[in-house]
């Protein structure tokens, strides 16, 4: 499943470090997960959602044909 986690973190003025801090994960997680590398739990997912101020529609591309 693709994302915009990264432009959306960008946009929040975050790092990387930052926003996992904030979502209680690794650094390394959220890089792995802006690179499409690690698909994160559905709670995870929400987490960042919501530390983003972002819906996950927003954040989430379905690959099934989705923007």
């Amino acid at each position: 499943m693709e994302n915009k986690i990264k432009e959306y973190r960008e946009k929040s003025g975050l790092s990387q470090g930052k926003l996992a801090e904030k979502c209680n994960v690794s650094r390394q997680t959220i890089n792995a997960i802006e690179n499409n590398k690690y698909d994160p739990s559905l709670q995870l997912a929400f987490d960042i959602a919501r530390t983003l101020k972002v819906t996950m529609e927003e954040l989430f591309i379905s690959e099934k044909g989705g923007k």
